[in-house]
This record gives structure tokens, C-alpha cells and sequence, in this order.
């Protein structure tokens, strides 16, 4: 999974946001990472939307602009654990690496 992909799907976590709610929830999901152009946005929106990992929300017009919401889907949801899952060990098996490489700590 992409790291843009990561970040679009925490977005969708809790509630659907439409594309400029999206970007602007990865930016600040990311510390400022990660930084989303419209046209990036939604070639991943479209990517996770043909793998069933988001849905179409609804749509709004709001100051005469149609807003376009997504949702995170169930598929979604299984998939963003599982990647958490994946980096939580990643993260877990290169801190043990880096403890028992420093100097004067091996073996402590």
C-alpha cells in the first residue's frame, strides 16, 4: 500500500469528507508528509474506489460546487488493519535491530 493510499484511508476513518476534506486530514494526518494535489487525490481515490477499498458517499452542492463524499468501505477498513498491523511489526522488528546494535547497550 502506497503511503498516499495509507494516509487517504485513515482519512475516511470515522466519517466520509470530500476531496478537499481529504487533503487537507492527510496533511495534517502526516505532519505535513504527505501532500495531496487535486489530480493525485483522486487517481488514488479512483484506484481504492476499483478495489473496493472506498465508496461514493453523496454528493453536495455547496457555493455552487459539487462536492463529491467518500466513505471508507468495510473491504476498506480490513485492509487499513492489516496495514497497521504490517508496519506496527515492521517498526517493532527495526527497533529491536537498532537496541541491540548500540554500542555498550548489546545484550542490555
Amino acid at each position: 500500500m502506497t503511503e498516499q493510499a495509507f494516509f487517504v484511508l485513515t482519512a475516511l476513518v470515522g466519517e466520509p469528507r470530500h476531496g478537499y476534506g481529504i487533503v487537507r486530514q492527510v496533511e495534517e494526518l502526516s505532519d505535513g508528509r504527505v501532500r495531496l494535489r487535486v489530480g493525485t487525490l483522486y487517481g488514488v481515490l479512483e484506484r481504492l474506489a476499483s478495489d473496493g477499498l472506498v465508496e461514493p458517499d453523496r454528493e453536495e452542492v455547496r457555493q455552487g460546487r459539487l462536492r463529491r463524499y467518500y466513505r471508507l468501505s468495510e473491504s476498506g477498513r480490513r485492509d487499513l488493519e492489516a496495514e497497521v498491523a504490517r508496519q506496527t511489526a515492521n517498526v517493532a522488528t527495526a527497533s529491536a535491530r537498532l537496541r541491540a546494535a548500540r554500542p555498550g547497550l548489546a545484550g542490555a
